[in-house]
């Protein structure tokens, strides 16, 4: 019967496994909501429209038209890349501005628009 442990006495079994450490779990968990926040392609897209707006930010109102989209989306995609740490949110007014966060080391490079 098998208890669900693993053994080898093949000789063409694998060699020992090196010693492999995990990253840590909260890094882990870090990691993934970038990937998750970043695996849409309406936030991929206001991305790369912050990264090169000519100040490096943006006005939520800015991004609505060029999206096609109302503001409460673009507010709610702007809103899991701040909690990703992809991106700052500054207060004007009644305006949120963004702009990518100088602190974030990015995971993957943002890419740049094609002409």
């Amino acid at each position: 019967m098998n208890d669900g442990r693993v053994t080898t006495t093949s000789p063409d079994a694998c060699p020992p496994a090196p010693a492999l450490t995990a990253m840590p779990r909260e890094e882990a968990e870090r990691v993934a909501r970038v990937y998750k926040a970043v695996a849409d392609p309406t936030r991929v897209q206001l991305l790369t429209m912050i990264q090169t707006s000519p100040d490096g930010e943006a006005c939520v109102c800015d991004l609505t038209t060029p999206l096609g989209l109302t503001q409460p989306t673009i507010s709610h995609h702007l809103k899991i890349l701040v909690d990703a740490g992809l991106l700052t949110r500054t207060k004007r007014g009644t305006w949120s501005w963004y702009s990518l966060n100088p602190d974030h080391t990015p995971l993957l490079p943002i890419p740049q628009p094609t002409p």
